[in-house]
């Protein structure tokens, strides 16, 4: 398993099971569980993970993971931007074009990266498209499947 996924394992575990009230604690817990790694990329995990404060009054902020119906609500409002935008969808090989609305690239974009979809490494955007880069073993029917799989309204 990829050493991120592990660390992102790792910090979700221990924002559950501990009060970490920051991130050098929490830095400090993860070298303890083995894993090297610096503030920036911390920073970056809590930011994907969409990792909040909560207050706990008079004792200060602890971290807190969202809620389901948190990552629900964010989930159906990245589906509506990929709908809003899309029109087509293109593969040759691993790399596919996705035609949008004048505009709309960028949120389709962010709409499939913050999906998580398996098998998408990434995507870069323009003003009316958008470049899909697939993992080698994934082909554009898989894709597609995934997408009309986690986005029911999707038709292609």
């Amino acid at each position: 398993m990829k050493e991120r996924t592990l660390r992102l394992r790792a910090i979700k575990k221990l924002i559950r099971a501990h009060r970490i009230r920051s991130q050098e604690v929490l830095l400090t817990q993860l070298q303890n569980e083995g894993f090297q790694v610096t503030q920036a990329t911390l920073s970056r995990d809590l930011k994907y993970l969409k990792v909040g404060k909560v207050s706990e009054g008079d004792e200060g902020y602890f971290y807190a993971l969202p809620s389901d119906d948190d990552r629900r609500e964010s989930e159906r409002h990245h589906i509506q931007d990929f709908l809003r935008g899309y029109i087509s969808l293109e593969f040759s090989r691993p790399v596919g074009v996705i035609r949008t609305l004048t505009g709309h690239a960028n949120s389709v974009a962010i709409a499939l990266d913050s999906l998580h979809l398996e098998g998408l490494i990434g995507t870069i955007a323009g003003d009316d498209a958008v470049l899909v880069v697939l993992a080698e073993n994934i082909t554009g029917e898989q894709f597609l499947e995934t997408l009309r799989t986690r986005i029911p309204e999707f038709e292609e």
